[in-house]
């Protein structure tokens, strides 16, 4: 009996891999985007398919000839201002789907089959749902003229049908969202411009103040990434739905309002487990943890949390869909190098003989002549006969002080599109160095709520099989790199090696949002020029202590000024992340020469 069970449920684990695999494929084929981050709905598969499947082919194609970011972020902002979420919801799955349907039809034209199909089913299941409300009313009127069915309807509901059906023109973004802020500002809540403000007003809102609207109800959650990814993605998933919004969703949507939320105790203990869930068990116990957030977290820092960890994927609490993701970067990662093995190797051995050459000169002894020191026996004929001459030898000994190194790698999503690429390049510098015997270690940081996550992927003096650790190197969430070089320096100055050396490798866009705990000095946002400034500060500090800090900036060019306000003239600024290896060489090669 219990072995049928597990072949049943294998069975249903297989069927839905399936499922998922082909509504994913299905997606990344509309929107040629291979890197789409799709989370395949299989239960609303399981409940009709030709919704599923339509709404998938709508996702693809809304991200293939609109920027779908863009408008789920108009969608957030309007909600932050105060509309209601269930009715712009409404408004905008049907606005997505008039501007959407006739580019990918033209294309792909067996995408008016599945329509239709999708279309009978929503008549069939929730129509009655549909005659409820306005909205709903006019969803049917859409869903109706476009299967062939009557047309009559109230003036009002035409007027607004037909102000959608402009939409199967649009070509671009702004277009729709003109459209479903004027509905909106018209149909729902027509005071929403005198009480909130017009569509610039909504669009000017600050992506600081976005999340902490969600704080409480994300608590509860296992999501991947920041809040504000998070928002955006579901939001993104909503609009190219036929779903009609739960019931559920508008009343939670009455009781939110734009607060500052202040979270109890109890979220604070969840937003712990929460951390553990996405980022892995710290290595460090919790007297440790509390030891090194009290002599470490102070100024800037002072509401802030450390947590140290060696990832989801060494330190699981259990396998979510954090873990799954994170695999799946790591799988790619790897790929890359086995695909890149040649130019790899190449690298590393043309590293380690840099490093190496370097290293032999600098321990080398030499002999120079002198007046006292060995007998040159050689030269003893000359005394008397000639002028006086430095008849001994005497042996100088080289530079024999010794090296530790730090790689301290920026993980937010600012470096999502790369991270494969930065892995490789952080592995290539960590094999170099392990092949010359110099300590090092290499760790990622990025911040989620008030927790900057150090994520260790080899210690100093690990045996070179930890080197593999860096290849789970990903990426998520916001960056403290103030918090992250203080916690990083203060590592090093603990080693006894006379030469500390922290390489940083970043954006220059140190951004942080803030989350207000109980009895918290409601800290400033950690962005623009105050952040910069605080990143500046720690990386004077920890020269001052003597620590060489190298900064390799891989940022875009308008970024460039932060970047050298934070690490002066010792900053590298590169173009291609594969340059990353090369000058870390240049800057090794330069102290050891030193």
């Amino acid at each position: 009996m219990r072995e049928e069970y597990q072949v049943e449920e294998d069975r249903a684990e297989d069927r839905q891999m399936e499922i998922e695999n082909r509504i994913r494929n299905l997606m990344w084929t509309v929107s040629g985007d291979y890197e789409l981050d799709v989370k395949p709905d299989v239960e609303a598969f399981l409940k009709n398919k030709y919704i599923a499947l339509y709404d998938a082919v709508k996702q693809g194609g809304f991200a293939r000839y609109f920027q779908w970011n863009t408008f789920a972020m108009y969608v957030v902002k309007k909600i932050y201002c105060g509309a209601e979420e269930s009715s712009l919801m409404r408004i905008a799955q049907l606005c997505v789907d008039a501007a959407v349907y006739p580019k990918i039809s033209k294309e792909r034209p067996g995408v008016i089959q599945i329509r239709r199909k999708a279309y009978d089913a929503m008549l069939e299941h929730d129509f009655y749902k549909m005659t409820q409300s306005f909205l709903g009313r006019v969803k049917l009127a859409i869903l109706r003229r476009e299967l062939g069915g009557d047309e009559q309807m109230e003036q009002r509901i035409r007027e607004v049908a037909e102000e959608i059906r402009k939409l199967e023109t649009a070509e671009d973004t702004m277009e729709i969202i003109r459209t479903a802020d004027r509905i909106y500002n018209t149909v729902v809540d027509r005071g929403f411009e005198k009480k909130h403000g017009d569509l610039a007003h909504v669009l000017a809102v600050e992506t600081e103040e976005l999340a902490e609207a969600g704080w409480k109800d994300l608590l509860e959650e296992e999501l991947a990434d920041s809040v504000l990814e998070q928002m955006l993605e579901k939001v993104n998933s909503k609009v190219t739905s036929l779903e009609e919004i739960l019931d559920r969703d508008e009343e939670k949507t009455k009781k939110s309002g734009k607060t500052i939320v202040v979270l109890d105790q109890e979220a604070i203990a969840k937003m712990n487990h929460y951390i553990q869930l996405n980022f892995g068990r710290s290595y460090l116990n919790d007297l440790e943890q509390k030891r090194l957030n009290f002599r470490l977290c102070r100024g800037a820092h002072a509401d802030c949390s450390l947590y140290f960890t060696e990832g989801i994927l060494a330190s699981p609490v259990l396998v979510n869909a954090q873990y799954v993701n994170a695999k799946k970067q790591a799988d790619r990662n790897r790929l890359l190098l086995h695909n890149s093995k040649s130019v790899v190797k190449r690298n590393i051995e043309l590293m380690t003989d840099s490093l190496r050459r370097s290293l032999v000169r600098r321990t080398e002894n030499e002999e120079i002549p002198a007046d006292y020191g060995v007998i040159r026996p050689a030269l003893l004929w000359k005394v008397g006969r000639t002028e006086p001459e430095k008849l001994f030898r005497k042996v100088v000994k080289q530079n024999h002080s010794e090296f530790v190194v730090d790689v301290l790698m920026d993980a937010s999503g600012s470096q999502r599109d790369r991270q494969s690429r930065v892995a490789l390049q952080a592995y290539i510098i960590s094999e170099a160095l392990s092949n010359v015997g110099i300590p090092h270690r290499v760790m990622s940081f990025c911040t989620f709520w008030d927790y900057t996550v150090m994520q260790r992927m080899r210690e100093y003096d690990a045996p070179r099989k930890e080197n593999q650790n860096i290849l789970n190197y990903t990426t998520s969430s916001n960056n403290r790199d103030g918090l992250a070089i203080r916690a990083a320096a203060d590592s090093l100055l603990a080693r006894e090696e006379e030469n500390r050396i922290l390489i940083v490798l970043s954006d220059g866009r140190p951004n942080d949002v803030v989350v207000n705990r109980p009895g918290s000095r409601n800290p400033r946002p950690y962005c623009g020029e105050y952040a910069v400034s605080d990143t500046a500060k720690e990386v004077r500090k920890a020269r001052n202590l003597g620590i060489f800090v190298l900064g390799v900036f891989a940022g875009e060019e308008k970024d460039l000024a932060a970047e050298k306000k934070i690490f002066g003239k010792d900053f590298a600024y590169i173009r291609d992340i594969r340059n990353f290896s090369a000058v870390v060489c240049r800057y090794l090669q330069k102290l050891l020469d030193w």
